[in-house]
């Protein structure tokens, strides 16, 4: 058995290193992420928000702005899943004064 997760995680590791040789390389300026404009030719979100961010908010900090102005239901949503999730760990792994689990 030991074997099998030893070839698995192999397995696993081969095609990360696969699917991260397609990636276009760090800085390339013909990456998709890096283009003025979206393959349909509209403006990419990213190049808004850079040029906007100090106009629609008057914040000095862009990442602000992103996450509390233009992203906000969708930061508020990340947050109420992860104070969930750490909501229901403390609850099973609490204890009693006594020491047993409850």
């Amino acid at each position: 058995m030991k074997v099998f997760s030893y070839l698995m995680l192999i397995a696993f590791g081969v095609l990360m290193l696969y699917a991260a040789s397609g990636l276009p390389d760090r800085g390339d300026a013909n990456a998709p992420a890096n283009r003025d404009r979206s393959l349909a030719q509209s403006p990419g979100a990213a190049n808004y928000y850079i040029k906007n961010a100090y106009k629609d908010a008057d914040t000095p900090n862009m990442v602000t702005v992103i996450l509390a102005d233009y992203r906000s239901y969708d930061t508020l949503g990340e947050v109420t899943v992860i104070f969930t999730a750490g909501m229901v760990c403390y609850l099973i792994l609490r204890r009693k004064k006594d020491g047993k689990a409850k």
